[in-house]
Formats: C-alpha cells, structure tokens, sequence
C-alpha cells in the first residue's frame, strides 16, 4: 500500500484531469455505479493530480469505452428468501423491549403490490492510506437498484468490527428513511428489510440478543444500539453472507473485473437467455486483449478492448482473468 509519487501535472493537464472526473461524475449519476468507489478516490486529487492519477483515469475511461453495454433493468418480480433461515429471537428482556417501527398517522393507505426491500452493507478498512479513514454501502428494492452509497466515513477506526459496525449503522439509517420515504407514498412494505454483510461478528451483536458490548466495542456503542434496535423493532433482519455474495463488494473496495464479474452480473450487465439482441452486444466484447494494456497507453478516447470469454454452455459472458 503506497502512496503516488509521480510527477504533478501541469495546469493545462490538470484542467485536462479535473474534466474527465467531471464526466465520470456524471456517468455514476446515470447508473454506472460500478465505477463509483474508484471515482471517489480520486477525486480527493482534483486540485493537485499526478501523472499516476491521470492515468487512472483514464484506464476508467477506457473500462466504460468498452463495457458500454451495461443496462439498468426494472425487474417487478420479488427476491425469494424463502431459502434463508428467519431466527425470531425475544427481545422483551432487553432495553430494546418497547421498540418498534415509527409509522406516521398522516400517511396514505397502502395500496398496490408490495415490495421488498434488501440492503447490503460493508466497510474498507484504512481504505484511505492518508486519513486512516474506511469507506462503505447499497440498497435493493425488489431486485431493483435504487439507492447507493460510496464514501469516506467521519471517523478512523481502528479495527474491522469498528469500520463495519458504522457501515451497519449507516445502512440502518438509509433503510428507516428509505421505509418512511415509501409509507408517505402508499406504498406497502412486504415485512422486514432483509440485511447482508459479510462480518460475522457484527451480524451476531446486532441478531442475538443477550450479545454484550465489549470494553474494546465501546467507540462502536451508538451504532451498535442503532442497529439492535432496528432489529428489535421489526425494521430489518440481518444476516451473514460470504464475502464473494456481497454486493456491497463494489462499492467498497478496488476491484479487477473478474473477482467481481458474478456480482455485478445480475445487476448491470443482466440480461434474459432468450435476448439475443444483449447476448450480440456482447460477443462483441469478446476481443483477446488486455485491459489495462489498452487503457495505459491512450489518452481518455483510447478505444479499450475488454477481455471477455464466452462460457461453455451458457449464453452469458465472461471476463478473462488476466485484466
């Protein structure tokens, strides 16, 4: 983990430097979310880039020349979590026994099909190398993409458990305005928002309830009321996943193509067995080169070709591993 020292840019170049983060900005606006966590990052060095930064940008330029077939789908049909194991657990022995969900008297009667709502949450630690700072998140309604959530968080902490427990909180927080958002419209909530994260330790604390609060947990203590107490009220259920099933995934951490290709799969680049026109578009991708070869050597118009292969019996596409 080391910092960049290339040499700064000149003026021309940084004006140059501070546009292309511009666009990005603009395409993670329209649905690129996939590109989120790395335009975040360098953004930090908009007033003074390195040559190193420029081209990092420009290899993100050169990921979307390529990858432009990505295609946000509005999906109506509900996620099965029938598979999942629900734990009820009593929390009336708790300080959490009176908690439940604040509806508002004023809001509409609920009308309509209802949807159910699913949140992923997780946290980079020491993701900033300057600041000491994690980032974290994103939500789903009903298989659908709606809100997300990509940033720094205020404080440094200092352990795993720490940095996902704020990312916990943060996710619980959104999930409560989100929910209240929907009651104002009329639109019925199909019970519990359903929570994912991959830290199993955080998972317990805010699932069980006789979990107590450890004297190193205590910079933690408010987020880890927050989410027990969502819990408690019937707001969210919360469970583990393994690292590779959590979405969260992409908007927490630098990635390569492939590692996070099954994920973001359903979620950009989806598309039915039967549409032909989808599975074209991307034998056209199909091209043996380099990514990040392409992408080094241009400017921000490089024409990248993104290694895709094509898998045995399916209709799906492929990254190649060597990006």
């Amino acid at each position: 983990m080391t910092l960049d020292t290339s040499d700064l840019l000149r003026e021309d170049n940084q004006k140059v430097y501070q546009s292309l983060i511009g666009a990005l900005q603009w395409v993670i606006q329209i649905g690129r979310f996939d590109i989120t966590t790395a335009v975040m990052t360098l953004s930090r060095f908009r007033a003074m880039p390195r040559q190193g930064h420029l081209d990092r940008v420009k290899r993100i330029h050169g990921y979307l020349s390529k990858m432009c077939h990505a295609t946000i789908k509005i999906r109506t049909n509900a996620p099965d979590y029938s598979a999942i194991p629900v734990k009820m657990h009593d929390w009336e022995y708790s300080c959490y026994a009176d908690a439940e969900e604040e509806i508002p008297p004023d809001s509409p009667k609920p009308k309509g099909k209802s949807i159910t709502m699913t949140s992923y949450f997780d946290a980079n630690l020491y993701h900033d190398v300057i600041s000491g700072k994690a980032d974290q998140y994103f939500a789903l309604v009903q298989s659908n993409t709606y809100r997300l959530v990509s940033k720094l968080q205020s404080t440094v902490e200092t352990a795993t458990f720490g940095s996902e427990h704020v990312a916990a909180r943060t996710c619980t927080e959104q999930i409560i305005d989100l929910r209240l958002t929907l009651h104002y419209l009329g639109v019925p909530i199909n019970g519990r928002t359903m929570v994912f994260g991959d830290n199993e330790s955080v998972i317990n604390s805010a699932a069980i309830p006789h979990s107590k609060v450890h004297k190193r947990w205590v910079l933690v203590a408010l987020s880890y009321h927050r989410v027990r107490w969502a819990v408690a009220a019937g707001i969210i259920n919360i469970h583990h996943v393994p690292s590779k099933e959590n979405s969260a995934d992409v908007l927490s951490k630098h990635w390569d193509l492939p590692s996070v290709w099954e994920m973001m799969k359903p979620l950009l680049f989806w598309h039915e067995n039967d549409d032909r026109k989808s599975h074209e578009e991307s034998k056209e991708v199909n091209k043996d080169e380099d990514v990040g070869k392409a992408a080094s050597g241009g400017g921000a118009k490089v024409d990248v070709k993104t290694t895709l292969r094509m898998s045995g019996d399916s209709n799906e596409s492929q990254p190649h591993r060597g990006e």
